[in-house]
């Protein structure tokens, strides 16, 4: 099994940064992959990037490439989001998840674990 805890959310003004933070606990961590997504009031839950452990593969949603960048720190079993230039349209609870598979995917389906949720909301 595979626990997560995410940190790091908040309240920011429009163009401001935030940092997430996705604590990993459990199995082995190398043959997964993690990935963040996001859900707004009234929304279906959104893929946003996603990290591979083993060799450090991303991709991102095109909604946030550029301003997103997702990392990871083998020593600290943590994954970070790390979220600029934020907008309005960027508020949601952001939520840490694992696939399984170690693969890039972009689909939650595939994503066995999740953590709480931390919520970032953007003013203007």
């Amino acid at each position: 099994q595979v626990q997560l805890v995410e940190s790091g959310g908040g309240l920011v003004q429009a163009g401001g940064s935030l940092r997430l933070s996705c604590a990993a606990s459990g199995r082995a961590f190398s043959s997964l992959s993690m990935g963040w997504f996001r859900q707004a009031p009234g929304k279906e839950r959104e893929f946003v990037a996603v990290v591979t452990w083993r060799n450090g593969n991303t991709y991102y949603a095109d909604s946030v490439k550029g301003r997103f960048a997702i990392s990871r720190d083998n020593a600290k079993n943590t994954v970070y989001l790390q979220l600029n230039s934020l907008k309005p349209e960027d508020t949601a609870v952001y939520y840490c998840a694992a696939n399984p598979f170690g693969t890039t995917a972009v689909t939650p389906l595939v994503y066995d674990y999740w953590g709480q949720g931390t919520q970032v909301t953007v003013s203007t």
